[in-house]
């Protein structure tokens, strides 16, 4: 019952690097992977690709296609619309579980997150923004103290993951985004969850509606 530690930090290593690439815009939607190339890239036995693009693939980030190959997944409209209502209502209740469970410490570091991106007001494009926005994020999740709702947020991290950069290089829309999540600090410290809430939603809510308008 032993496993190769080896083998399995390798392939983790992989997956890793594949996801990133991913999530960056590297690879991009679309894209077919060449097995021969992955492995030359990562330095990596082709065995060893190959667990970590079924790694991938069972995070919805890869479609293994038969006869073809596989390809980075594409996100359709119908997708966006129900990943979006899932998120809507998940990050709802997360925003005001956060507003009634989070220490003082754990608000300080999100209102110093959202302190962080209102820096990059005018750099859309700049590397470290989709860092920040996901780490906003990670501090909303564990501040929250649910593990139910954080567990099911983190498993759609991903695909939002990608969604969330194309929507947040579109023009005009980091700037009412920063403007949304200040009123939704603004609202955990002046202890509405209610309202917390209502904002956590439309938040989402504009977002989906930037993305359906871009892709």
């Amino acid at each position: 019952m032993r496993v190769s530690r080896a083998q399995t930090l390798l392939k983790e290593r992989a997956a890793d690097s594949m996801r990133e690439a991913i999530m960056s815009g590297a690879f991009v939607p679309g894209q077919k992977l060449i097995e021969r190339e992955l492995c030359e890239q990562l330095d990596v036995s082709r065995s060893c690709v190959r667990e970590a693009l079924q790694h991938l693939q069972s995070e919805g980030l890869i479609n293994i296609i038969p006869h073809k190959g596989p390809e980075v997944a594409a996100i359709s409209k119908e997708e966006v619309v129900q990943i979006y209502a899932v998120r809507q209502k998940l990050e709802g209740l997360v925003g005001a579980s956060f507003c009634t469970n989070a220490t003082p410490e754990e608000k300080a570091s999100l209102r110093s997150k959202v302190k962080q991106l209102s820096d990059y007001v005018d750099q859309p494009e700049h590397p470290g923004l989709l860092r920040l926005k996901n780490e906003f994020y990670a501090i909303l999740v564990e501040g929250a103290h649910n593990e139910f709702a954080g567990a099911m947020l983190r498993q759609l991290n991903n695909r939002v993951t990608i969604l969330r950069r194309i929507s947040m290089a579109q023009a005009g829309r980091l700037h009412e985004t920063i403007k949304e999540l200040e009123a939704i600090v603004a609202a955990i410290d002046a202890g509405e969850p209610e309202a917390v809430e209502k904002l956590c939603e439309l938040h989402v809510q504009k977002s989906a509606q930037n993305l359906l308008r871009t892709i």
